[in-house]
């Protein structure tokens, strides 16, 4: 993606793909918020609902998300049915409401700070894409959000995580819960490319490139 390498369809498989996880992170953070028993952290938590569902004065997350999955092309009903996943995506998506209902509370907030090293990423990220897609640059709003809403978040998660894990064993609990998330996102890349991209074989139901989408346009001109 960051070389320009992507061809518009495999840009509409990875924001397809991409959707359904960004729809469940809000369901992520209810049953993290439902577990919790301090008010204070509940009152700092809920905005990260809010931040993706959106709410009566502003759109969330989900909705910039399926901006951006609109500006490749696909039609919003397409990415919101999800019909069209791989199998690995659901089983992965649904892997990540599996840790945080069964592991310890301080476990479920340190899976989040994968966000600490994202505010680089995304600021990269959008300069590539301006740059080798620029025709996706309408669908970009979701990644100007997490500038700040990001950062917020990490900074929140972090402090959480420092003040309740006290002993070496908790440390390394914690330590593992993010090693742990970054595998879901790596598996969820793992069979993107598989599918996609080397030796691009997509399961039956998932989503296909279409003919008129193979050719890349992410290359100037």
């Amino acid at each position: 993606m960051h070389e320009g390498k992507l061809s518009r369809g495999q840009l509409q498989a990875w924001a397809l793909n991409r959707y359904y996880y960004q729809s469940i992170i809000p369901i992520k953070d209810a049953i993290i918020l439902s577990r919790a028993t301090d008010p204070a952290f509940r009152r700092v938590w809920r905005k990260r609902i809010v931040d993706h569902d959106g709410d009566e004065r502003r759109e969330g997350g989900i909705l910039r998300w399926i901006k951006l999955a609109e500006a490749t092309g696909l039609e919003r009903e397409r990415v919101m049915s999800a019909r069209e996943v791989l199998p690995a995506t659901r089983f992965i998506g649904n892997e990540y409401l599996n840790l945080v209902r069964m592991r310890p509370f301080v476990e479920c907030v340190a899976s989040s700070l994968t966000e600490l090293f994202s505010r680089d990423l995304i600021t990269l990220r959008m300069e590539k894409l301006r740059q080798h897609y620029p025709w996706m640059a309408s669908g970009l709003d979701y990644f100007e959000a997490r500038l700040t809403e990001a950062p917020e978040d990490a900074a929140f998660a972090i402090r959480y995580a420092f003040d309740h894990a006290a002993t070496r064993a908790d440390q390394e609990r914690v330590i593992q819960a993010l090693r742990d998330k970054c595998d879901i996102l790596w598996a969820q890349l793992d069979a993107l490319y598989f599918a996609y991209v080397e030796p691009g074989w997509p399961p039956p139901g998932a989503f296909r490139i279409a003919a008129d989408a193979k050719q890349s346009e992410g290359k100037r001109g």
